[in-house]
């Protein structure tokens, strides 16, 4: 902090407002392409969304599928993945083992304004079923038995790599011997994703597709792997829109309620704090601006429990500079200089900030990592807003308050909350 100078209260409030302007109206230039708070995904709850009913697609090899029940949950479970890679954690997806069906509900996507739920749909991805066929169109391994697919850089590019599970390791790796000089096409459905040539024979169960992949072609064909390994192939058998849980006036209303929460924070900040209440106001103004960031630029789904983890981190960053500004003001009343009172403050305030950030931050992750859905939404907001909080709360506002008071005009102790100055 010995570099801090008049001129850095400038800067960080320019920091600020250019969060603000990108968390408001987003950025988009060329490839660049920054989401603000107006193409920000909302839950089910929040916006509405769709329902959709799959099951089984019959084909010519099975005109009457009858998947068991550990292929619908299968099923199920890759639906679920899919929703997850397009940051779709409001969901309801619930399986009806006797009629073999599975019902599925999400939330529209950002910039929806027709409300087709066909067209909604096509978001989670191809539901045809994943096969590797020989150049004579024969069936050598099924999607089912990949385990997983992702990109990795290779020594002359990007490559995508392919995990069997057992089953699936003793037919590649026969397939892989039988074919050695030729192709392996990768089909979902009829339509070809890649077509490589087998070098020699795989082992083991893992294999790579190399060829001169952007990043954005590896993983796009990585993702559709990924999407493909179904059981079985899967069809809609009939969709419908739903309406907000909440009400359609409920976003309205939940913004209406933050200004006014703002509003009446932001007051008594700086009746009861001063100066110190000021430049906390401008924190939690970056802390809210850069959790909107956190959510609309990844495209996560905001849903009801996630709006409380917002709230519960702004709580946190209200607390924290409270307990600052209460200490400083300790400082100053026991005699110390202006400067060393601020140092002080912060250095004291810090181990009670840490303590309280790193235990929810533990309960944040913990939940995220079992957790899906809502949980994961919740878990994702209150794990932002604690690492924003350390940001905005302890990082700028000391960066503000340290720059204020080389100010001759800011100096009097009186600003920081030192009533026994005035008197």
């Amino acid at each position: 902090m010995k570099n801090i100078n008049k001129a850095t209260l400038f800067l960080v409030l320019a920091i600020i407002l250019l969060l603000a302007a990108l968390a408001a109206f987003g950025l988009k230039a060329g490839p660049v392409d920054i989401k603000g708070a107006q193409d920000m995904r909302f839950g089910i709850d929040i916006r509405g969304g769709v329902e959709a009913v799959f099951k089984a697609k019959a084909t010519e090899d099975n005109p009457n599928p009858k998947p068991t029940s550990e292929e619908m949950e299968a099923a199920r479970i890759i639906i679920e993945t899919r929703m997850d890679n397009n940051n779709i954690f409001d969901r309801e997806i619930t399986v009806d083992d006797v009629n073999k069906e599975i019902f599925v509900r999400f939330p529209w996507k950002s910039g929806e304004t027709n409300f087709n739920p066909q067209q909604a749909i096509a978001e989670l991805g191809e539901t045809a079923m994943l096969t590797f066929r020989d150049t004579s169109g024969n069936i050598l391994v099924e999607g089912k038995n990949v385990a997983s697919s992702a990109v990795a850089q290779g020594d002359l590019g990007y490559v995508v790599t392919l995990n069997f599970d057992s089953e699936g390791a003793t037919l590649f790796a026969e397939a892989t011997r039988n074919n050695i000089g030729s192709q392996i096409a990768i089909y979902m459905d009829e339509t070809l994703l890649s077509a490589p040539t087998v070098e020699n024979v795989i082992t083991g169960g893992q294999a790579q597709i190399t060829g001169t992949f952007t990043y954005e072609e590896a993983k796009d064909l990585s993702d559709k792997i990924n999407a493909g390994s179904l059981p079985f192939a899967l069809e809609s058998s009939n969709y419908s829109t739903i309406s907000p849980t909440l009400g359609s006036g409920a976003l309205s209303v939940m913004i209406n309620a933050g200004i006014v929460a703002f509003i009446i924070i932001a007051l008594f900040m700086i009746i009861r704090y001063r100066l110190p209440g000021i430049v906390s106001c401008f924190g939690l103004t970056s802390q809210l601006v850069l959790q909107i960031l956190f959510l609309s630029v990844p495209q996560m789904t905001l849903t009801l429990p996630g709006m409380a983890g917002i709230i519960l981190s702004l709580g946190m960053s209200i607390d924290t500079n409270i307990i600052i500004s209460e200490r400083i003001k300790e400082e100053l009343i026991a005699g110390k200089s202006l400067t060393a009172s601020i140092k002080s403050g912060y250095h004291r305030a810090f181990s009670a900030v840490f303590d309280g950030n790193i235990t929810t931050m533990i309960v944040a992750i913990v939940l995220m990592i079992f957790g899906s859905g809502s949980i994961f939404s919740f878990g994702y907001t209150l794990l932002t807003g604690v690492i924003i909080n350390f940001l905005s709360g302890i990082l700028a506002t000391r960066l503000m308050v340290t720059s204020l008071s080389l100010y001759k005009t800011f100096q009097s102790t009186v600003l920081y909350g030192n009533r026994r100055a005035a008197k």
